[in-house]
């Protein structure tokens, strides 16, 4: 399976590093983001990756070739000249990821322990063309899904805004966890273009497809703040 890691993202709120850096380079107990996720995926079994960039992403290209690729297969989609967002950075890439078999995505500022086989064999199963991981944890958005685990929604917790496929009957409120296992049958589906966020197009296509919530209990940090890159250090070490 190949994982397409999202490093391309301007990482504002990880300031004053990323003035300089880009954010997959940030260091969690001197270790890089973006080499720590590689190797979490690397013990799953995954060796083939594509990693998009844009920010500073000369940084990421010379740090690949300083570690020999992790001695993984890794092919870099190359937004340098425009960044395209998650969706738009999706199907930029399509031409490393659309070859018939599932493939994962996972945000390069994100740390966690999900079991990935277990996702992947949720998602095998429901042969959904989209499968997201999800936990009941503090987010300011959340995504509604009914008790299939269907999703059917999004909801802004501080304003009360939502987005519903219908009515709310009771909706499990949870939190993305930044990592999804795909189908390239979704590259059929997407219908914009140019620079979007994939979350825009999921709520899209709630209305007429099943998209999967895959819960989980792990722990995971977002490290997109100075003060999250510390409670990181406290779990990973």
């Amino acid at each position: 399976m190949k994982a397409l890691i999202f490093a391309a993202g301007k990482g504002t709120r990880l300031k004053p590093f990323t003035d300089h850096h880009p954010k997959a380079l940030a260091k969690v107990n001197g270790i890089p983001l973006l080499e720590r996720n590689i190797k979490y995926l690397k013990s799953f079994g995954i060796n083939d990756f594509v990693i998009n960039i844009h920010h500073f992403g000369n940084q990421i290209i010379d740090f690949l070739k300083e570690n020999n690729n992790f001695n993984c297969n890794i092919e870099i989609s190359d937004e340098r000249e425009e960044l395209l967002e998650t969706g738009g950075g999706l199907i930029f890439a399509r031409r490393f990821l659309d070859h018939g078999e599932d493939f994962l995505i996972m945000n390069a500022d994100i740390l966690t322990d999900i079991n990935i086989n277990d996702l992947v064999s949720y998602h095998k199963k429901i042969k959904d063309f989209a499968t997201l991981a999800v936990s009941d944890r503090e987010s300011s958005r959340k995504l509604l899904f009914n008790d299939e685990m269907v999703l059917r929604g999004w909801l802004n917790v501080q304003t009360g805004e939502q987005r519903l496929a219908e009515f709310n009957k009771g909706f499990k409120a949870l939190a993305f966890s930044g990592v999804h296992c795909i189908n390239p049958s979704i590259f059929e589906k997407i219908k914009r273009t140019g620079k979007f966020s994939v979350m825009e197009e999921y709520l899209d296509l709630m209305q007429t497809e099943h998209i999967h919530g895959f819960v989980h209990n792990n722990l995971l940090i977002d490290v997109g703040r100075p003060e999250s890159v510390k409670e990181a250090e406290k779990h990973f070490k």
